[in-house]
């Protein structure tokens, strides 16, 4: 297919209410009435960044889930975004991939933020989730993997083409480093010769971390096609291609990458 579709959710949430975000994310979703493809919430999107996946983790049976199955099968899209799950006694910052067939597609948060000791209450994912859609390869990654580049890059030495068309990354990112954060996104779309989206939450968080958003859409020069500070927002953009084919050919530079590899498998969703 020749064009995908996103609408993004930049949004405050409720500290630590699961039932208040359901509730209030539920709304803005249904209030979509453009086409779209793929609905993406921000990190952690019913508790906000909490380090307590003890008493509010669910697992992939979980009311949240089911949220998702529910929503995704009446507006026909996929939605994403990362809750806490617990599996097997341990708790992870997971993004679920919901198609609207109800199939599921996970990403466990590779880079835990040691920071905010969020390495001392979850476990780190070892495997990169690529989705396919319409044809299109989506990446995708959560909040503190966007420092790390090379969890990213493409392995175009291994494929002989490039592995994915976008990058997506859901986060808590706070204002405090919001230049990194807007900067990093333009510069892994650079890199990368894709579309980058950035979806982050506005708002105060239960320990007085206030947040910008600054959600981003970049093109494979790392232009910027949609950009929102503090406020937020509901915005459905189109990506093109075309566009993305036409960068890659007329400035190949994947061709001169380094070669390397991740020592991990990279499992597929399908929709």
């Amino acid at each position: 297919m020749s064009q995908l579709t996103f609408t993004l959710i930049q949004t405050s949430l409720h500290w630590e209410d699961k039932a208040a975000n359901l509730q209030m994310l539920e709304a803005k979703i249904n209030s979509i009435t453009t086409p779209t493809h793929i609905v993406v919430l921000p990190e952690m999107f019913t508790t906000g960044f909490s380090m307590k996946p003890e008493q509010f983790a669910e697992t992939m049976d979980g009311p949240t889930v089911q949220w998702m199955k529910r929503l995704a099968a009446q507006k026909r899209v996929v939605l994403t975004g990362s809750i806490m799950i617990e599996e097997e006694g341990r708790y992870y910052n997971r993004l679920i991939w919901m198609l609207p067939n109800g199939q599921v597609g996970t990403y466990d948060k590779r880079h835990l933020f040691a920071m905010g000791k969020e390495d001392e209450h979850y476990t780190g994912g070892s495997q990169r989730f690529i989705a396919s859609v319409n044809g299109w390869k989506i990446n995708c990654n959560i909040c503190y993997d966007l420092r790390f580049p090379v969890w990213a890059r493409q392995q175009y030495a291994q494929t002989g083409a490039p592995e994915y068309d976008v990058l997506l990354y859901v986060a808590n990112w706070p204002d405090r480093r919001n230049h990194a954060w807007k900067t990093l996104l333009q510069a892994r779309a650079i890199e990368n010769q894709c579309y980058v989206v950035g979806v982050n939450r506005v708002g105060t968080d239960g320990h007085g971390v206030y947040h910008t958003g600054d959600s981003m859409v970049c093109n494979a020069l790392g232009e910027v096609l949609y950009h929102k500070a503090d406020d937020e927002d509901i915005v459905t953009i189109t990506l093109n291609k075309a566009d993305l084919d036409s960068t890659r050919e007329k400035l190949p530079f994947w061709k001169d990458s380094d070669a390397f590899l991740l020592p991990l498998e990279v499992p597929e969703a399908q929709s």
